[in-house]
């Protein structure tokens, strides 16, 4: 990790798997998958020889199939202590949980799901298109729980993209730059609130997640935060390089800014993208182990003794890794059986 003086840039790093966090934060991974067309089970129509299929992370071919064996993704597993945020810029996300909540999202739709005190939950990645391929990008991101909300029920929410701000100016140049605004508060605009124990529900914790796209040198400032003590790292996970205030950054690359000033950014020759993450640090102590995310270690043996005894609720679907049928639309149907379709 490197450091520059004098610039709002104030740490530079490469992009991992998963990628570098900064509390309130947990954990970031972006997923970019060249997958092919679909077969009958919604699964890719090629070959899964020498796969090591139920932990296939390699990437041969441009795409993985994680943990699934016929569809590719993640089988049911158990959070406990904290949220996931999961943004989908392209393809399609089958949702399954212990709750009973379910949903198909996708093509700029973003779910919001707090295990608080804990829940299974399956994501698989169906493949809908026969004819032609099916490309997958999505972000999902950890955000943590104070203590006091790690007990919550779990809580799962869909932020549609119909429902989802996108601020788009131009420069003096008339070159676009266009923000999509997951959470907080951008040129008056706000997108659906998180869940009612998220530590971002909460007023000054200054939480936004926002993705940047600048297109060929488009210039914008990136205002700065409200909170005196916030944090803020863009990902510079796409295009060319940018310019961020004095500093020429890579794709590929994090940097942690000064969120107390503004900050000038620069897209390159080709356009750069850029998820921003920003909040409030939680301030207090974080023991993990896997799926779990307490404040000590006493916490995380009775998140795995609960899970042991209780499974979060139990599994009421027919397989570990459920998938809907073909022809279901986007929707989500949540515990109370409500059900939104879209």
């Amino acid at each position: 990790m490197t450091s520059a003086a004098s610039t709002p840039v104030l740490q530079v790093f490469r992009l991992g798997s998963p990628w570098q966090t900064l509390d309130p934060f947990l954990f970031a991974v972006h997923h970019l998958d060249a997958y092919p067309a679909g077969n009958d089970d919604l699964g890719p129509d090629a070959s899964l020889d020498g796969r090591p299929l139920g932990q296939d992370f390699g990437n041969p071919a441009g795409w993985s199939m994680y943990h699934g064996t016929t569809v590719p993704g993640f089988p049911g597993h158990p959070h406990r202590g904290f949220e996931t945020v999961t943004f989908v810029r392209s393809g399609f996300v089958d949702h399954s949980d212990s709750v009973g909540a379910a949903a198909r999202f996708g093509e700029g739709d973003t779910q919001w799901l707090t295990a608080g005190n804990g829940i299974v939950h399956s994501e698989m990645f169906p493949l809908l298109n026969k004819d032609s391929g099916n490309p997958l990008e999505l972000f999902q991101i950890w955000l943590n729980l104070p203590a006091e909300s790690k007990t919550a029920d779990p809580y799962f929410s869909m932020l549609w993209n119909e429902d989802t701000p996108t601020v788009t100016v131009a420069d003096e140049e008339g070159r676009a730059v266009s923000v999509r605004v997951l959470a907080g508060e951008l040129d008056g605009l706000t997108p659906p609130p998180p869940p009612p124990n998220s530590w971002a529900s909460r007023p000054g914790t200054d939480v936004a997640i926002w993705n940047i796209d600048l297109s060929c040198g488009a210039r914008w400032e990136l205002p700065a935060a409200r909170g005196d003590r916030t944090q803020r790292v863009l990902y510079v996970y796409s295009g060319s390089p940018v310019r961020i205030g004095d500093r020429v950054i890579e794709s590929g690359h994090g940097a942690v800014v000064d969120a107390s000033v503004p900050v000038h950014l620069t897209g390159g020759d080709e356009g750069t993208q850029i998820l921003m993450l920003q909040g409030r640090p939680i301030g207090e102590p974080v023991v993990s182990y896997g799926p779990f995310v307490l404040n000590d270690e006493a916490g995380v043996r009775q998140a795995f003794e609960d899970y042991r005894r209780t499974g979060f609720g139990g599994w009421p679907w027919n397989s570990d890794g459920p998938v809907h049928d073909r022809d279901a639309g986007r929707f989500a149907r949540y515990p109370d059986e409500k059900l939104e379709e879209r």
